[in-house]
């Protein structure tokens, strides 16, 4: 599973999502913050739930399509914390581009269960 390369990329952009939003200002801490850490977490989270369940094809894409919803809703957030100059557009850049990597391959995924043992 940790093999998985979703999984080491979903796990990494939520870490690093972790040390940029430690940054972020204290009146942020129960909105923005806590939800641009727990859209990113879900994604990870979402997949492992997804890898548990490949047996069952449709539970497993069904899984991943929340993985990928939780990717969009890290990328919106991720929109906002540039927008509130939180981030630079440098960074910003750099965090969506994993992002949509994450998502290039969600799709893949759920293009292709059957190549991630799904029958």
């Amino acid at each position: 599973m940790k093999d998985l390369l979703l999984y080491k990329k979903s796990f990494s952009l939520a870490m690093e999502i972790y040390v940029v939003t430690k940054q972020f200002p204290k009146e942020e801490t129960y909105s923005l913050t806590d939800q641009i850490r727990r859209s990113s977490r879900s994604v990870n989270i979402c997949t492992i739930e997804a890898y548990r369940k490949r047996r069952y094809p449709n539970h497993f894409v069904s899984k991943l399509t929340d993985a990928d919803m939780e990717n969009s809703e890290t990328q919106g957030w991720l929109e906002f914390s540039l927008a509130c100059n939180y981030i630079t557009k440098e960074l910003y850049d750099k965090l969506y581009a994993q992002s949509d990597e994450i998502g290039r391959i969600v799709q893949y995924m759920i293009s292709n269960p059957e190549k991630f043992g799904a029958t």
